[in-house]
């Protein structure tokens, strides 16, 4: 299914197709695709170049693997398990040259978790981050260290054929994406203060 971006001034066009779908094809994402999306995602810009991000990920060819991801997530979103892979974004939380709080940690995961989107946008892939997940188990089941902390559980796979499911599924799928008005997010140098350019 195409939910291209209504957009009011053109955008490039991996921004535009990219969406969040529920539903997957039950192909696998072949290893090197994999890899090049992550490789992608190596490649975000970070504060003080920290790259405070780990991504935890599982294939449905390792089924136990999958399973611990999958156990994390909440029953409201249930259908990701028939995604081929689940990854887990991780933010470290402090810096690694001096160990103090590193406030722009989760900013960095999102924009190594972007990278990775638009990677996969441009392998025909998709993915759906969520923050519907149990990030305490999932902290406990998967080791992860206290100084780091689980930031979305991601289904990542082939895009899926909705037709077979629920009514109510289908409408969710087949809305209008919408987005609030450009004037309403950027401001000028203070705050709701017009933008020279947007206005």
């Amino acid at each position: 299914m195409q939910k291209r971006a209504s957009t009011s001034v053109p955008i490039h066009d991996l921004i535009a197709e990219r969406w969040s779908p529920r539903v997957f094809d039950s192909r696998s994402v072949e290893s090197e695709k994999l890899a090049s999306l992550f490789e992608a995602a190596r490649w975000a810009p970070s504060c003080f170049n920290e790259q405070p991000w780990v991504y935890l990920a599982a294939t449905r060819g390792n089924e136990a693997d999958f399973e611990k991801l999958a156990a994390c997530l909440m029953d409201g979103n249930a259908w990701a398990r028939e995604a081929p892979v689940l990854i887990l974004s991780v933010a470290q939380t402090k810096f690694a040259r001096n160990g103090k709080h590193n406030r722009h940690a989760q900013h960095d995961v999102g924009l190594a978790t972007q990278n990775l989107s638009l990677q996969a946008e441009a392998h025909g892939l998709v993915l759906h981050q969520m923050a519907g997940f149990d990030a305490a188990k999932a902290s406990e089941l998967l080791g992860i260290p206290e100084d780091c902390e689980p930031m979305a559980m991601i289904a990542l796979g082939y895009p899926g054929d909705a037709s077979g499911l629920d009514e109510e599924f289908i409408a969710r799928e087949s809305a209008p994406r919408e987005r609030k008005p450009l004037g309403s997010v950027v401001f000028g140098a203070g705050w709701q203060q017009k933008f020279g350019p947007l206005a």
